[in-house]
């Protein structure tokens, strides 16, 4: 049987929609709405909680019923409603699944409180037949995650950040270069016309046992290294800059994800697929790295194409079909959460440092 979904996205500063049907197989994507609010933020040089919310209020609606449009559906032909509840901004969050609620509710739907990192885990679904269960590794501006998937809710932490995430490193260093909002892309531009090994970077946690990641004192190492060209870096230092640390960052990730190749290999007994999805999975180098250090392992790649790569409803409308055919139904009742871990089970344990109010980030 056909199951239709409407996938709803606030979680950040995109506003998005998207329609997604499947009937066995890989599914089919109707429509795929994307509004990004990267103008509205350019000036601040990151993202603005209150502005971004207020952009969602304002464009939900239409971006809703161009998805709908797009799909060539109504209301009525919907077989469910799915919407971002969390992890993100709480003000965006809160518009877009009050707004599925919403809809839900008047069309007496059945509700999907997604995940948003779990948007990006089965993202690769989407386009792939890729079996469970499969190693992911989840990197993006606030994330960086090594994962066993077994299905929809069923996930095994192997390795996480214990400070910050690659993308942000990729959005910090940028801003020290000036390159430009948004970071990570322009780091990438700039690092095709540097040299990876003009600067020596640290690689930490490198070769340590365990899948962790920590990016903290690469980003102290760069800012260093600016400081000491005076603080404005020509733009053939720029480049050798942005270049060396894109290599340091590719090692780390690399690094890790042997190391979880390794234990996925001892606790499944098989090689599976690598998966490596999120906004940063969007970088060309790393992707290439990654790709050959998994054919290294005897491990098949998979990556989303690009547009599923960075945020967008299609994963979330993607994930929606796989927790209703799973029977995973939400009430209405569920509330937004700023923080939500995939492997909630393992999320508070092994902590490097004590968790915040809304509870450990990953």
């Amino acid at each position: 049987m056909a199951l239709t979904v409407l996938g709803i996205e606030t979680s950040c500063d995109e506003t998005a929609a998207a329609v997604v049907r499947a009937s066995g197989g890989v599914p089919e994507i109707l429509s795929n709405i994307v509004l990004s609010q990267i103008e509205d933020h350019r000036a601040y040089g990151g993202v603005v909680p209150e502005i971004a919310a207020r952009a969602h209020v304002t464009a939900i609606d239409a971006i809703i019923a161009q998805a709908l449009g797009a799909a060539g559906i109504g209301f009525e032909e919907l077989d469910a409603v799915a919407a971002t509840a969390g992890p993100g901004l709480i003000g965006g969050l809160i518009v877009g699944l009050m707004t599925g609620k919403a809809i839900a509710a008047v069309h007496q739907l059945p509700f999907l409180a997604i995940n948003h990192l779990e948007g990006h885990a089965l993202s690769v679904r989407l386009t792939e037949r890729v079996e469970y269960p499969y190693l992911l590794l989840l990197v993006s501006g606030g994330h960086c995650q090594l994962l066993r998937v077994d299905g929809p809710g069923a996930y095994r932490r192997y390795g996480t950040t214990i400070d910050d995430a690659a993308g942000e490193a990729f959005d910090k260093t940028a801003k020290l270069l000036g390159l430009g909002y948004p970071g990570g892309p322009a780091l990438e531009r700039a690092a095709e016309r540097g040299q990876p090994a003009a600067y020596r970077f640290p690689r930490p946690l490198l070769g340590r046992p365990g899948a962790d990641f920590s990016f903290a004192g690469l980003k102290t190492a760069v800012a260093q290294t600016v400081r000491g060209l005076g603080g404005s870096p020509s733009e053939r230092q720029a480049a050798d800059i942005a270049a060396s640390f894109q290599a340091a960052i590719a090692d780390c990730l690399i690094d890790r994800s042997r190391a979880a190749m390794h234990r996925f290999r001892a606790e499944t007994g098989t090689l599976a697929t690598f998966v490596v999805a999120g906004g940063v999975a969007a970088n060309k180098v790393l992707r290439a790295q990654l790709a050959a250090c998994a054919r290294d392992e005897g491990f098949a790649f998979a990556v989303p194409p690009l547009h599923l790569c960075t945020d967008n409803a299609a994963m979330i409308a993607g994930a929606g079909i796989e927790r209703l055919a799973a029977g995973l139904v939400d009430s209405l009742e569920v509330a937004a959460r700023p923080r939500w871990p995939l492997d909630e089970l393992r999320a508070g344990t092994g902590l490097r440092h004590p968790p915040g109010a809304k509870g450990p980030k990953a």
